[in-house]
């Protein structure tokens, strides 16, 4: 198993990062979108956000360290041949927008828990696995704030949904109709 990537094949680290991302994003867009619409229970609710705050500090913790990788291991597999200008573009944007999204979630995410004013009437810490506490940079809360952190949080996460149906698709589609390659060098290298 190859540490670092070639012009053929992603390295173990990038794949490892990649599969680990893709399966806590997947759950914590589940469980976002359960625990704010499918659960009335309000102490249950709080339960499955904290649940949810943890995960989504492993999420951002995981891409900053895919970001350093990928600044140490500066080489990537080349995008296929058949591959036109607008596509080749469209793939590199698609990337970058999930590079961002992979931060904005959980900032967004943790920058709303911190401006909630309910946080600081009920002494709410913003706790990861309740081994320690987050940094709160709003001391009183502000609900102004919370509903704008609120609105990115929500609208980068159907972003991220519908960048994630178009990445997988993508690459199920060339391996199905190109047969390139593209998605056994993310599973096997």
């Amino acid at each position: 198993m190859a540490l670092f990537s070639t012009s053929n094949a992603w390295g173990a680290p990038q794949r490892l990062i990649h599969w680990a991302m893709a399966a806590l994003i997947l759950f914590m867009l589940g469980l976002g979108f359960w625990m704010t619409s499918g659960v009335d229970d309000l102490l249950r609710r709080f339960e499955l956000t904290q649940t949810h705050k943890s995960w989504g500090f492993v999420v951002f913790t995981l891409a900053i360290l895919r970001i350093i990788w990928r600044l140490v291991d500066r080489t990537t597999p080349n995008l296929p041949s058949h591959m036109s200008r607008p596509h080749r573009f469209a793939a590199r944007a698609a990337h970058l927008g999930l590079y961002a999204l992979m931060l904005v979630m959980p900032i967004s995410g943790w920058l709303m828990a911190s401006a909630s004013p309910l946080q600081d009437v009920f002494g709410i810490q913003n706790r990861v696995f309740d081994l320690f506490n987050l940094y709160d940079p709003f001391i009183p809360g502000n609900q102004k704030l919370t509903d704008l952190f609120a609105s990115v949080h929500f609208y980068a996460a159907v972003a991220l949904g519908f960048l994630l149906i178009g990445h997988a698709g993508a690459a199920i589609w060339h391996h199905i109709h190109h047969k390139d390659g593209v998605l056994m060098r993310m599973i096997r290298g």
